[in-house]
């Protein structure tokens, strides 16, 4: 995918549930005509919106409405229907990439188990998709994902949800992802930290313990708390806090700055500035109000580099080890039962992930 495009390309139609009814004898220039006029009616000049919004204009006139939210909050969802209600968009675009788009149409039921289910199957593809080192490591991150699920019984990704179904109730509007690809994020994040930083994160993560309240959660929305929890992970992590959130930042304002161009107006094809609504964490509008008018260049925040020679030779030695443990388990069942196991297919599709690299 040409990642350029990215806010062309990613994009996801809306499900269009709530789109208003229209008389049936209707043409379909009667139609389109009619419908961009009820929205140009519902659409607010001066909208009162959430303080959680920031108004960002483009050289063109376009707007864009930054909604910065709380993961697992619902006043945040709240917020972003606000919004969307409000100003009626023609481009939704949020924090999420083509690997993490299922999110959008599964119930929160789904989602809540999801969360909570951590199986081989899902560490097989982490590793499949991102390599070993950073496979591990999403798996980490989704314990701590599942460990707030379990704390606040939701669902993580409310917001974008619920922006993709506040988008399909608004006519001609376009829902695009925004986010860097989760692997690209995952290898570089592993590639800049040391193997003792890569030990102590993955330690902080495992032992993850803490409770955490839906007031500790509303607290991330706040700009100054969030900027002081971060300068604390920028002390002690700063190649992560680069990677994780100061690189997105600049992908997220590219996705967003491709997204507020000119759209064409139906009734007479002419280019009219546009509104977009961005459905961000808040943590990223700070970077994203500083990149606004600035010139970025991502392909430098697109590439991976290959692994270390420390990192080549310890993958090899946790693959050695998973197939030793393998082996010795398949012994002591005895040569029958081991043949079988085997023979089993999630089985031998773990075997083929931990296949030695080549030299």
């Amino acid at each position: 995918m040409d990642q350029e495009n990215n806010s062309e390309d990613d994009s996801v139609g809306p499900s269009g549930d709530g789109m208003p009814c229209l008389p049936p004898d209707l043409s379909d220039g009667e139609a389109v005509e009619l419908l961009w006029q009820l929205r140009a009616q519902r659409r607010q000049s001066s909208p009162e919106l959430p303080e959680t919004v920031s108004r960002l204009t483009a050289p063109d006139g376009s707007i864009l409405y930054l909604v910065g939210t709380a993961h697992f909050s619902d006043s945040s969802k709240k917020d972003v229907a606000t919004t969307i209600r409000a100003v009626q968009p023609d481009v939704v675009v949020v924090e999420l990439c083509q690997y993490r788009v299922s999110m959008l149409k599964m119930d929160e039921n789904t989602l809540l188990k999801e969360a909570k289910d951590i199986n081989l199957d899902k560490v097989q593809q982490a590793i499949k998709q991102n390599g070993v080192m950073s496979g591990l490591m999403q798996i980490l991150l989704l314990k701590v994902s599942a460990h707030i699920t379990e704390q606040l019984g939701m669902a993580p990704g409310g917001e974008f949800r619920e922006a993709f179904k506040e988008a399909g109730r608004v006519p001609f509007c376009k829902f695009h992802l925004g986010d860097r690809p989760i692997p690209v994020t995952f290898k570089r994040a592993i590639a800049a930290l040391s193997l003792w930083q890569k030990a102590r994160l993955a330690w902080g993560l495992c032992f993850l313990s803490d409770p955490i309240s839906k007031e500790d959660v509303e607290k991330c929305k706040q700009k100054d708390l969030l900027e002081q929890t971060m300068s604390e992970m920028i002390g002690e992590f700063p190649a992560l806090h680069k990677t994780i959130v100061a690189e997105r930042d600049i992908y997220l304002t590219h996705t967003l700055r491709q997204a507020t161009r000119c759209v064409e107006s139906p009734p007479n094809a002419q280019k009219v500035p546009a509104v977009v609504v961005g459905v961000v964490g808040m943590g990223h509008v700070p970077g994203i109000e500083r990149n606004w008018d600035k010139q970025l260049n991502i392909n430098e925040i697109m590439s991976v580099a290959p692994p270390s020679r420390v990192g080549w030779v310890l993958c090899a030695v946790i693959k050695g080890v998973m197939m030793g443990m393998l082996g010795y388990a398949c012994y002591r069942v005895g040569g029958s039962l081991g043949r079988a196991l085997l023979s089993l297919p999630p089985v031998r599709s773990l075997l083929e992930t931990l296949r030695p690299l080549p030299a």
